[in-house]
């Protein structure tokens, strides 16, 4: 079954659940279009062996498809646009493209101001703004440099950058070489305006987890020096000193039998010596 997606994604898009699809500013129509150059009745759509045919219905503006102007009975295929007025739809079939390309993000251009006023480009790859016939988006205001600006896609989100022009670029209104745009951006290039037209894009900043952080030393914290307290010696204890005293202190310590006897007869020859000096002087 295939799908009908509004380029400027300005709505969801539109299941083809009927044989006859039409398309038109009535309100009796399937799908109810009030864009500018949309006749009444434009175009409808039916299903014949399982394949889509699109017919313009006399629409004064026409009805294209890719930029081919068609009349009765034509096939439409995954991936055609279709243009009725100034709207542009793409025809897509999601068991064919995926799910993931049909609900891409779409950018558009839509010319504001200036030549071909009302138009708009749809945005692929990128493409390249200028006087020469050998850019994608091709003006012929002689202001314009030949080669003036380029647009390009960067994942989801559009940018524009300056290609050294002589008259640059603005965007809303001021000068830039390069700038990422967002939808209702308006972009200016000598005389033509255009206006973006997209998806709401949030390009979220990358954050390095094991990144080093640098702290200037008044940011740090002050460091607090405490002094250790001073402490008063215990008094040893005589009972532990004896006990935690060597072995060999304790044996010196206690006098043995034959040293008693050794000291007795030095003790009795002292006494008998001054015994002998009292005598001789008459003492005793």
């Amino acid at each position: 079954m295939l799908r009908i997606h509004f380029v400027d994604n300005r709505q969801s898009p539109v299941w083809l659940a009927d044989e006859r699809f039409t398309l038109g500013s009535d309100a009796s129509n399937d799908l109810v279009l009030r864009d500018a150059g949309i006749a009444p009745f434009h175009a409808e759509l039916r299903l014949d062996n399982r394949l889509y045919h699109l017919t313009d219905l006399g629409a004064p503006g026409g009805t294209f498809v890719n930029e081919e102007k068609i009349g009765e009975r034509y096939q439409i295929r995954s991936g055609d646009r279709v243009r009725l007025g100034s709207l542009e739809l793409e025809i897509v079939d999601p068991a064919k493209v995926g799910a993931k390309v049909a609900m891409a993000p779409r950018w558009l251009l839509q010319v504001i101001k200036g030549e071909n006023q009302g138009h708009k480009y749809h945005i692929t790859g990128s493409m390249t703004f200028g006087r020469s016939v050998k850019c994608e988006l091709c003006f012929s205001d002689a202001e314009l440099s030949r080669r003036h600006a380029e647009f390009y896609l960067k994942g989801d989100s559009l940018e524009v950058k300056d290609l050294a022009s002589a008259n640059g670029l603005l965007v809303n209104r001021t000068k830039v070489t390069t700038a990422v745009l967002q939808p209702g951006d308006q972009v200016q290039l000598c005389s033509t305006t255009l206006l973006v037209i997209g998806p709401k894009v949030h390009a979220p900043e990358p954050v390095e987890e094991d990144a080093t952080v640098f702290m200037r030393a008044t940011d740090l914290p002050a460091t607090v020096t405490t002094k250790p307290a001073r402490t008063r010696p215990a008094a040893p204890n005589p009972l532990h000193a004896a006990a935690s005293a060597p072995a060999g202190a304790v044996a010196h310590s206690v006098a043995s039998p034959k040293s008693r006897w050794r000291t007795g007869l030095f003790i009795g020859a002292l006494l008998a010596a001054v015994a002998a000096g009292l005598v001789a002087q008459g003492y005793i």
